[in-house]
């Protein structure tokens, strides 16, 4: 029997085949008797089935040799009799079936599916279902009340948190293993209110924000309740006791007359006290008893005035120095901006007290200190100012690009290389690839050798080789790559990497340049077994065009395969 795991569906195959001979003939009692010899494959196992005809004997005979062993008599109505790994069928016509042990043959031309789910003969488990399928059954897992799949593996509902409980207001939803219960909500009596692990604990009425008590009375917690205690307050020097009694007020000495501050002093109540003030600008002399006036420039010299501070009776006055003039606050100094009157040629910056005069870019201020000079920029510039040209002009300058191949940039000062592919600026004809490089463009032309076709825009295949030994020379692909460096390269650059795709264990590959290589500009290097690289080992000094081939030998499985990659290599200016 071959058992296929589908998930949870088992699978039941059998195979037969035509007559091995079917004009073979036994004679009995001079009574001719055809014969047929039939190769069965049940269970992964052959038999060789000899089938006699039941129109000859009466009824039909079949016999089984293979590995197993076994014989079937099959009556004119086509019932399958054998063993429980299965049995041999002939019918009239002369083909042999493969009768399993979970079939029985109703007529000669069909068979008819037993449901093994209804008959119990499935081997589903506890935790599966039968489903019946014609010729067989699969089982499908199925979980409890409470649980559900995931992963072919039931886990556990919680109830409580997707929210399918039925448990109602005062109880508690509390999950367990493929079902839930609703604890009731323990209730605290008055007074008491439940802590984080349930238990009920007493209420401090008094240590609320909102006192329970009335003005003049204190809180006395108790358990499960609280009570209100009258207060007995004493005033100290200053304050009295507020009509309820709860409180101490202060006593205002200034309004009630109750100080004895001097002639020209102002009273200043203050918290159980007071205090006796000269008017502002003047100081108490203890000496003199009296107020004297206060020279505030001497006393907080740098704090009253921005510049100059002047003393006055009782107060003072402030002033500013040459180029500045007394804000509307009296106290600060304001700026005069000069430049209102146009004293410079042609800039003015107003400075702080003063003025500037200074030049637009492009010029220089002269010692006169008002009169500006152009600069020739391009002349007098330490480093490049332009990538390409500079060309100066009155008050800056101007960068210039070559006539061909390039644009400004928008910094005004590089030059952008002009894609002239892109923007349609090329004059390559239709059969030709144009391939934008620094500064101009070229025409490629990719052509397939004799024996090539073409399989993309870059790549040749080989069709077909008059002989193996052209098979073994040529190449199977031929790849066309094209590649742009400028003359400041650092060397040695890898500029190329080669090797199978995919590659797999066992390969090695041989790497060589075959051609275009005369000046000995470029080298390879074999990175690993699968992999190589090409690599420019000499500085190429000006703009040059190359074209080189990079054979590539792959030993794979006992077999050398070639393949050809053709390399344009255009070395360019530096940018701009």
């Amino acid at each position: 029997m071959n058992l296929t795991g589908l998930g949870a569906t088992r699978v039941f195959q059998c195979a037969y085949f035509p007559p091995l001979f079917p004009s073979l003939t036994l004679m009995y009692h001079f009574h001719p008797i055809p014969l047929s010899l039939h190769l069965v494959s049940c269970f992964h196992s052959l038999f060789l089935l000899l089938y006699l005809p039941s129109y000859t004997l009466g009824f039909s005979l079949g016999v089984c040799l293979g590995v197993s062993l076994g014989i079937s008599l099959g009556v004119s109505l086509g019932v399958c009799l054998g063993f429980s790994l299965g049995v041999c069928l002939g019918v009239s016509l002369g083909i042999s079936l493969c009768c399993l042990s979970w079939f029985l043959s109703t007529s000669l031309s069909f068979h008819t599916d037993i449901n093994e789910c209804l008959m119990s003969t499935h081997t589903c488990q506890m935790n599966e279902r039968c489903v019946n399928t014609a010729g067989s059954f699969v089982c499908q897992i199925t979980c409890f009340l409470g649980y559900q799949i995931n992963n072919d593996v039931c886990e556990d509902v919680d109830e409580c948190f997707q929210g399918t409980h039925n448990c109602g207001p005062g109880f508690e939803c509390v999950n367990s293993e493929g079902s839930f219960r609703c604890n009731a909500k323990p209730r605290c009596s008055m007074g008491f209110t439940q802590d984080t692990h349930g238990n009920c604990i007493d209420i401090d009425e008094c240590g609320v924000v909102g006192q329970p008590c009335s003005p003049g009375f204190n809180c006395i917690n108790t358990v499960g309740s609280y009570s209100c205690q009258r207060k007995i307050i004493m005033c100290s020097r200053g304050y009295h006791a507020s009509p309820d009694g709860a409180r101490c007020i202060d006593v205002d000495e200034c309004q009630s007359a109750l100080h004895r501050c001097g002639e020209g002093q102002i009273c200043h109540n203050l918290p159980g006290s007071y205090r006796c003030d000269c008017q502002t600008g003047y100081q108490y002399d203890m000496f003199r008893k009296t107020c004297v006036d206060v020279n505030e420039c001497w006393r907080y010299p740098g704090r009253l005035c921005a510049q100059t501070c002047e003393n006055t009776p009782g107060s003072y006055q402030c002033s500013c120095t040459a180029g500045f003039s007394l804000s509307r606050d009296g106290k600060n100094c304001e700026d005069v901006n000069e430049c209102l009157t146009n004293p410079c040629s042609q800039e003015c910056a107003n400075i702080y007290g003063s003025y500037q005069c200074y030049c637009r870019q492009g010029s220089y201020l002269r010692e006169d200190g008002h009169t500006c000079e152009d600069i020739d920029e391009c002349a007098q510039s330490i480093g490049h100012l332009c990538s390409f040209k500079c060309v100066n002009v009155p008050g800056s300058y101007q960068c210039a690009c070559p006539e061909y191949g390039y644009t400004m940039s928008p910094n005004g000062r590089s030059c952008r290389d002009i894609d002239e592919c892109t923007i349609g600026a090329h004059n390559c004809s239709l059969a030709e690839t144009c391939y934008n490089i620094q500064g101009g463009f070229r025409c490629l032309s990719f052509n397939c050798p004799q024996n090539y076709r073409k399989s993309s825009d870059m790549r040749c295949e080989r069709q077909s080789c008059p002989n193996l030994l052209d098979c073994q020379n040529s190449p199977l692909r031929i790849t066309y790559y094209h590649l742009s460096f400028q003359t400041n390269i650092v060397i040695p650059a890898q500029i190329f990497r080669i090797g199978p795709s995919p590659a797999y264990s066992g390969d090695n590959v041989i790497i060589s340049i075959t051609q275009g290589n005369l000046e000995n500009y470029f080298s390879t290097r074999k990175l690993n077994a699968y992999t190589g690289a090409v690599y420019m080992h000499r500085q190429v000094r000006e703009p040059r065009d190359f074209l080189i081939d990079v054979e590539m030998k792959l030993w794979r499985q006992g077999t050398f395969t070639t393949f050809l990659a053709r390399i344009y290599v255009f070395i360019t200016t530096n940018s701009l």
